[in-house]
Protein backbone atom coordinates (compact mmCIF):
# COMPACT_ATOMS: atom_id res chain seq x y z
CA UNK A 1 0.00 0.00 0.00
CA UNK A 2 3.28 2.31 0.36
CA UNK A 3 2.34 3.25 -3.72
CA UNK A 4 -1.14 4.45 -2.69
CA UNK A 5 0.80 7.11 -1.25
CA UNK A 6 2.66 8.26 -3.70
CA UNK A 7 1.25 11.96 -4.84
CA UNK A 8 -0.36 13.59 -6.10
CA UNK A 9 -3.14 11.86 -3.63
CA UNK A 10 -6.44 12.52 -4.17
CA UNK A 11 -7.91 16.36 -2.79
CA UNK A 12 -9.27 15.99 0.43
CA UNK A 13 -10.77 17.84 3.56
CA UNK A 14 -11.93 16.94 6.79
CA UNK A 15 -12.92 18.47 10.35
CA UNK A 16 -10.13 18.44 13.07
CA UNK A 17 -9.30 15.57 14.66
CA UNK A 18 -10.22 13.82 11.52
CA UNK A 19 -11.24 9.70 11.06
CA UNK A 20 -9.52 7.02 9.08
CA UNK A 21 -12.47 5.80 7.37
CA UNK A 22 -12.64 9.38 5.64
CA UNK A 23 -9.41 9.05 4.26
CA UNK A 24 -8.61 8.42 0.50
CA UNK A 25 -6.63 6.32 0.31
CA UNK A 26 -6.57 4.35 3.38
CA UNK A 27 -3.80 4.47 5.52
CA UNK A 28 -2.00 1.27 6.20
CA UNK A 29 -1.73 0.18 10.21
CA UNK A 30 0.19 -3.33 9.88
CA UNK A 31 -3.54 -4.79 10.12
CA UNK A 32 -2.58 -7.14 8.11
CA UNK A 33 1.31 -7.47 7.59
CA UNK A 34 2.91 -6.92 11.38
CA UNK A 35 4.61 -9.69 12.78
CA UNK A 36 5.22 -9.97 15.91
CA UNK A 37 7.71 -12.35 18.18
CA UNK A 38 7.16 -11.65 21.85
CA UNK A 39 9.53 -8.81 22.16
CA UNK A 40 7.05 -7.02 24.73
CA UNK A 41 5.77 -9.98 26.34
CA UNK A 42 3.75 -9.75 29.10
CA UNK A 43 4.61 -5.60 29.00
CA UNK A 44 1.88 -2.80 29.89
CA UNK A 45 2.24 0.69 27.60
CA UNK A 46 0.04 3.75 27.56
CA UNK A 47 -0.19 5.48 24.08
CA UNK A 48 -1.69 8.60 23.41
CA UNK A 49 -3.52 9.23 20.44
CA UNK A 50 -3.42 5.65 20.23
CA UNK A 51 -7.08 5.68 17.94
CA UNK A 52 -5.10 6.24 14.48
CA UNK A 53 -2.05 7.24 12.91
CA UNK A 54 0.84 6.19 14.06
CA UNK A 55 -1.04 5.52 17.38
CA UNK A 56 -2.62 2.92 16.09
CA UNK A 57 0.14 1.09 14.38
CA UNK A 58 2.36 1.10 17.39
CA UNK A 59 -0.43 -0.24 19.37
CA UNK A 60 -0.99 -3.13 16.96
CA UNK A 61 2.62 -4.10 16.96
CA UNK A 62 2.79 -3.93 20.49
CA UNK A 63 0.22 -6.05 21.01
CA UNK A 64 1.10 -8.54 18.82
CA UNK A 65 4.21 -8.29 20.67
CA UNK A 66 3.03 -9.05 23.59
CA UNK A 67 2.04 -5.82 25.26
CA UNK A 68 -1.60 -5.07 27.21
CA UNK A 69 -2.45 -0.99 26.10
CA UNK A 70 -4.04 1.66 26.90
CA UNK A 71 -5.36 3.73 24.51
CA UNK A 72 -5.59 7.85 25.12
CA UNK A 73 -7.83 9.67 22.55
CA UNK A 74 -9.45 13.03 22.33
CA UNK A 75 -12.81 11.64 20.82
CA UNK A 76 -12.69 10.18 17.90
CA UNK A 77 -14.67 6.64 19.15
CA UNK A 78 -15.15 4.91 16.25
CA UNK A 79 -11.37 4.61 15.50
CA UNK A 80 -10.32 3.87 19.25
CA UNK A 81 -12.92 1.16 18.89
CA UNK A 82 -11.47 -0.10 15.81
CA UNK A 83 -7.95 0.09 17.53
CA UNK A 84 -8.97 -1.75 20.59
CA UNK A 85 -10.79 -4.52 18.32
CA UNK A 86 -7.25 -5.38 16.70
CA UNK A 87 -5.40 -5.36 20.24
CA UNK A 88 -7.76 -7.54 21.70
CA UNK A 89 -7.77 -10.19 18.35
CA UNK A 90 -4.43 -10.81 19.67
CA UNK A 91 -5.48 -11.92 22.92
CA UNK A 92 -4.34 -8.66 24.60
CA UNK A 93 -6.19 -6.46 27.08
CA UNK A 94 -7.29 -3.01 25.52
CA UNK A 95 -8.29 0.16 27.84
CA UNK A 96 -9.55 3.17 26.17
CA UNK A 97 -9.70 6.51 27.55
CA UNK A 98 -11.05 9.57 26.09
CA UNK A 99 -10.18 13.06 27.04
CA UNK A 100 -8.28 16.35 26.66
CA UNK A 101 -4.26 15.33 27.43
CA UNK A 102 -3.79 18.90 27.45
CA UNK A 103 -5.26 19.02 31.45
CA UNK A 104 -3.29 17.81 34.18
CA UNK A 105 -6.11 16.13 35.94
CA UNK A 106 -6.48 14.00 32.88
CA UNK A 107 -3.61 13.09 32.85
CA UNK A 108 -3.89 11.49 35.81
CA UNK A 109 -6.30 9.99 35.23
CA UNK A 110 -5.17 8.23 32.49
CA UNK A 111 -2.44 6.62 34.43
CA UNK A 112 -4.40 5.63 37.12
CA UNK A 113 -6.36 3.95 35.15
CA UNK A 114 -3.54 2.14 33.56
CA UNK A 115 -2.67 0.65 36.84
CA UNK A 116 -5.89 0.09 37.78
CA UNK A 117 -5.73 -2.51 34.40
CA UNK A 118 -2.81 -3.88 34.32
CA UNK A 119 -1.13 -3.50 38.10
CA UNK A 120 1.85 -1.80 35.89
CA UNK A 121 3.06 0.14 33.50
CA UNK A 122 6.33 -0.55 31.25
CA UNK A 123 5.88 1.79 28.53
CA UNK A 124 4.81 5.15 27.84
CA UNK A 125 4.28 6.83 24.43
CA UNK A 126 3.47 10.30 24.06
CA UNK A 127 2.32 10.33 20.79
CA UNK A 128 -1.17 12.68 20.19
CA UNK A 129 -0.55 15.63 18.85
CA UNK A 130 -2.10 18.96 17.50
CA UNK A 131 -1.08 20.88 14.46
CA UNK A 132 -3.12 23.76 12.42
CA UNK A 133 -1.98 25.44 9.28
CA UNK A 134 -1.27 29.48 8.92
CA UNK A 135 -0.23 31.44 6.30
CA UNK A 136 1.45 34.28 8.72
CA UNK A 137 2.00 35.48 12.37
CA UNK A 138 -1.02 37.35 12.70
CA UNK A 139 -3.42 34.48 12.08
CA UNK A 140 -2.54 32.39 14.82
CA UNK A 141 -4.50 33.01 17.70
CA UNK A 142 -3.32 33.32 21.53
CA UNK A 143 -5.69 30.49 22.05
CA UNK A 144 -4.20 28.34 19.37
CA UNK A 145 -0.84 28.81 20.58
CA UNK A 146 -1.66 27.65 24.25
CA UNK A 147 -3.70 24.93 22.57
CA UNK A 148 -0.71 23.45 20.75
CA UNK A 149 1.49 23.63 23.87
CA UNK A 150 -0.95 22.15 25.98
CA UNK A 151 -1.64 19.01 23.98
CA UNK A 152 1.88 18.43 22.46
CA UNK A 153 4.20 19.62 25.28
CA UNK A 154 2.71 19.99 28.83
CA UNK A 155 1.30 16.57 28.60
CA UNK A 156 4.05 14.42 28.38
CA UNK A 157 5.41 16.55 30.99
CA UNK A 158 2.25 15.65 33.08
CA UNK A 159 2.07 12.05 31.53
CA UNK A 160 6.01 11.17 32.69
CA UNK A 161 5.29 12.87 36.15
CA UNK A 162 2.32 10.53 37.10
CA UNK A 163 3.86 7.51 35.34
CA UNK A 164 7.46 7.58 36.97
CA UNK A 165 6.49 6.54 40.00
CA UNK A 166 4.79 3.34 38.73
CA UNK A 167 7.62 2.02 36.40
CA UNK A 168 10.14 -0.12 37.01
CA UNK A 169 13.96 -0.42 35.56
CA UNK A 170 13.77 -1.26 32.39
CA UNK A 171 11.16 1.30 31.74
CA UNK A 172 10.74 3.23 28.25
CA UNK A 173 9.43 6.68 27.79
CA UNK A 174 9.27 7.18 23.97
CA UNK A 175 7.86 10.48 22.54
CA UNK A 176 7.30 11.66 19.13
CA UNK A 177 8.57 14.96 17.73
CA UNK A 178 8.87 15.73 14.37
CA UNK A 179 11.47 16.47 11.51
CA UNK A 180 10.00 19.93 12.29
CA UNK A 181 12.07 19.88 15.24
CA UNK A 182 15.44 20.58 13.18
CA UNK A 183 14.10 21.91 9.99
CA UNK A 184 10.32 23.95 11.02
CA UNK A 185 7.61 24.40 8.34
CA UNK A 186 6.20 28.24 8.14
CA UNK A 187 2.93 27.39 8.37
CA UNK A 188 3.14 25.21 10.83
CA UNK A 189 5.17 27.92 13.57
CA UNK A 190 3.10 26.66 17.41
CA UNK A 191 3.38 23.03 16.19
CA UNK A 192 7.03 23.25 14.70
CA UNK A 193 7.74 24.73 18.03
CA UNK A 194 6.30 22.83 20.48
CA UNK A 195 8.42 19.51 18.37
CA UNK A 196 11.43 21.43 19.18
CA UNK A 197 10.48 21.75 22.74
CA UNK A 198 9.86 18.03 22.75
CA UNK A 199 13.67 17.07 21.46
CA UNK A 200 14.62 19.37 24.40
CA UNK A 201 12.36 17.84 27.07
CA UNK A 202 13.18 14.22 26.08
CA UNK A 203 17.09 14.63 26.06
CA UNK A 204 17.08 16.51 29.78
CA UNK A 205 14.33 13.48 30.57
CA UNK A 206 16.50 10.82 29.82
CA UNK A 207 19.89 12.19 31.82
CA UNK A 208 16.90 12.92 34.86
CA UNK A 209 15.69 9.12 34.96
CA UNK A 210 18.69 7.21 34.04
CA UNK A 211 19.76 6.47 37.37
CA UNK A 212 16.02 4.96 38.04
CA UNK A 213 16.93 2.75 34.67
CA UNK A 214 14.49 4.40 32.55
CA UNK A 215 15.23 5.14 29.51
CA UNK A 216 13.64 8.49 27.52
CA UNK A 217 13.84 8.61 23.69
CA UNK A 218 12.11 10.12 20.93
CA UNK A 219 11.03 9.59 17.17
CA UNK A 220 10.96 12.45 14.74
CA UNK A 221 9.04 10.86 11.67
CA UNK A 222 8.57 13.04 8.65
CA UNK A 223 5.58 13.18 6.14
CA UNK A 224 3.24 10.72 7.69
CA UNK A 225 -0.37 9.82 6.12
CA UNK A 226 -2.60 10.09 8.85
CA UNK A 227 -6.03 11.43 9.79
CA UNK A 228 -4.22 14.79 10.84
CA UNK A 229 -3.23 15.72 7.57
CA UNK A 230 -6.59 16.36 5.69
CA UNK A 231 -8.24 17.51 8.67
CA UNK A 232 -5.29 20.26 9.49
CA UNK A 233 -3.94 21.13 5.75
CA UNK A 234 -5.51 22.72 2.72
CA UNK A 235 -6.81 20.29 0.35
CA UNK A 236 -4.24 22.40 -2.54
CA UNK A 237 -1.12 20.49 0.44
CA UNK A 238 -2.52 17.64 1.14
CA UNK A 239 -2.33 16.75 -2.75
CA UNK A 240 1.22 17.12 -2.29
CA UNK A 241 1.86 16.00 0.69
CA UNK A 242 5.25 13.80 1.30
CA UNK A 243 6.74 14.59 -2.12
CA UNK A 244 9.65 16.42 -1.40
CA UNK A 245 11.16 13.37 0.66
CA UNK A 246 13.50 11.89 -1.27
CA UNK A 247 11.45 8.66 -1.32
CA UNK A 248 9.06 10.85 -2.64
CA UNK A 249 5.97 10.09 -0.52
CA UNK A 250 4.80 10.19 3.13
CA UNK A 251 4.95 7.01 5.42
CA UNK A 252 2.63 4.68 5.99
CA UNK A 253 1.83 4.51 9.30
CA UNK A 254 3.18 1.01 9.78
CA UNK A 255 6.37 2.14 8.99
CA UNK A 256 6.89 3.88 11.76
CA UNK A 257 5.78 1.00 14.19
CA UNK A 258 8.82 -1.06 14.01
CA UNK A 259 11.01 2.10 15.33
CA UNK A 260 8.40 2.17 18.36
CA UNK A 261 8.78 -1.40 19.02
CA UNK A 262 12.39 -1.48 19.25
CA UNK A 263 12.71 1.74 21.81
CA UNK A 264 10.13 -0.14 23.94
CA UNK A 265 12.27 -3.39 23.98
CA UNK A 266 15.32 -4.71 26.15
CA UNK A 267 17.90 -4.64 23.75
CA UNK A 268 17.41 -0.96 23.29
CA UNK A 269 18.93 -1.15 27.14
CA UNK A 270 21.96 1.72 26.20
CA UNK A 271 19.77 3.67 23.67
CA UNK A 272 18.49 6.82 26.03
CA UNK A 273 18.39 10.91 25.06
CA UNK A 274 18.55 9.59 21.58
CA UNK A 275 16.11 11.05 18.46
CA UNK A 276 15.00 8.45 15.74
CA UNK A 277 14.88 9.84 12.19
CA UNK A 278 12.19 7.81 10.16
CA UNK A 279 11.89 10.97 7.33
CA UNK A 280 11.77 9.17 3.76
CA UNK A 281 15.85 9.87 3.48
CA UNK A 282 15.35 13.58 4.79
CA UNK A 283 18.41 14.33 6.98
CA UNK A 284 17.76 15.67 10.33
CA UNK A 285 20.69 17.34 12.45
Amino acid sequence: MTEETTPPLPSQQQEVPGTTAEMDPRPDHGEESYRGTGRLEGKAAIITGGDSGIGRAVAIAYAREGADVLIAYLNEDEDAQETARWIEQTGRRAVLVAGDIGAAAHCRAIVDKAVEAFDRIDILVNNAAHQMTFESLDEIPDEEWDATFRTNMHAMFYLAKAAVPHMQAGGAIINTTSVNADTPKQTLLPYATTKGAIQNFTGGLAQLLAKQGIRVNCVAPGPVWTPLIPSTMPPEQVEKFGQETPIGRPAQPKELAPVYVMLATDEASYVSGATVAVTGGKPII
